[in-house]
């Protein structure tokens, strides 16, 4: 896809589409933050395979 709009959210580090909520952190890095908001999911490195709203950080293409 292109053309998404990415903006810096009040909570979670990105804001994509005025709609999705990305927290990114490592393998230790939980919901907490952003639980209580729709559409939102936490970018964690360190993980092979995602759970829940939990997505490896690789899986966006950051690769190292």
């Amino acid at each position: 896809m292109v053309n998404q709009q990415v903006s810096y959210p009040k909570q979670g580090d990105f804001l994509v589409d005025r709609k999705y909520t990305f927290e990114v952190g490592g393998k230790g890095k939980t919901c907490r933050q952003i639980q209580h908001l729709p559409d939102a999911f936490t970018a964690a490195d360190g993980i092979e395979l995602g759970i829940a709203t939990k997505i490896p950080i690789w899986r966006f293409g950051f690769l190292y």
